[in-house]
């Protein structure tokens, strides 16, 4: 335990100020930038994770993946969605000519489908927040939510953790870790509220900040339903203590898309 929580330390040491470096000073274009480059390294440890040993396969996934978040991000006709419609069409085109028996091209499909969705669709989502009013702000008051929401969550279900959350999907998830990933959250929802989004009424950002921990800790325990059924437990090694960025991100991808639709919605 000493061990990974070192790792972990040593990779906050190195990953928060370059995170901080990027969302606070860096011009939109290298947010976006870097995002890609996230959702790239995302893409692949999803793929090697269902389709393990096929090359080809993880090939196509991280194309189609990688294509779904340049056509979000970068759109050649604004609001326009037929590019995206297209691609659709054209990756579903693709599967019927692949080899092998059909239930498994269908299977090979969903697969990809999901990955592309959930990564390709989903994770641009924190370049649409970075693009709206006070956008740094946002992201920073997200970024800082979940990922004090998080640490109290894995401090809180270490020390106290005894009542299993869903043993069958992520046995190491605690009832007791649920309400220390809450109140980590309300935390860094307040402080986030002081320094950065500062018209927001204290209800509200208790509220947020809790809707928010719920959708984190949703896509955590996504992500860990589907590195179970491929029986593997991390997404890979790229991050000491963490895993792989898959494992890292889990928590982020569906606040963001949350956030995004709430601006909409309440801040428009």
């Amino acid at each position: 335990m000493e061990s990974n929580l070192r790792s972990r330390l040593l990779t906050g040491t190195v990953g928060i100020p370059l995170l901080v470096l990027v969302v606070g000073w860096g011009p939109p274009w290298v947010f976006a930038g870097f995002l890609v480059g996230i959702i790239a390294q995302a893409l692949r440890e999803y793929f090697s994770m269902v389709f393990p040993g096929r090359v080809k396969d993880q090939l196509w996934g991280i194309v189609f993946g990688l294509s779904i978040s340049l056509m979000l991000l970068f759109p050649l006709v604004p609001e326009g969605d037929w590019g995206l419609s297209l691609l659709f069409v054209l990756f579903f085109s693709i599967y019927l000519c692949l080899p092998g028996r059909l239930e498994e091209r269908l299977n090979r499909l969903a697969w990809t489908l999901l990955g592309g969705v959930y990564l390709g669709y989903l994770l641009p989502h924190w370049v649409v927040l970075f693009r709206m009013p006070h956008g740094r702000a946002w992201v920073s008051l997200l970024l800082l939510v979940i990922l004090m929401g998080d640490a109290a969550a894995y401090f809180i279900g270490r020390r106290f953790g005894t009542r299993k959350l869903a043993p069958e999907i992520s046995p190491g998830k605690t009832i007791e870790g649920v309400f220390g990933y809450l109140a980590g959250s309300v935390v860094g929802g307040w402080l986030g509220a002081m320094f950065l989004v500062t018209e927001l009424a204290t209800v509200e950002v208790v509220m947020l900040s809790a809707m928010l921990s719920v959708a984190g800790q949703m896509g955590d325990l996504f992500e860990s339903l589907i590195k179970r059924v491929f029986a593997v437990k991390d997404s890979g090694t790229l991050l000491p203590g963490h895993g792989g960025l898959l494992d890292r991100l889990d928590s982020l991808i569906f606040p963001a898309v949350f956030a995004t639709t709430y601006l909409r919605v309440f801040h428009p």
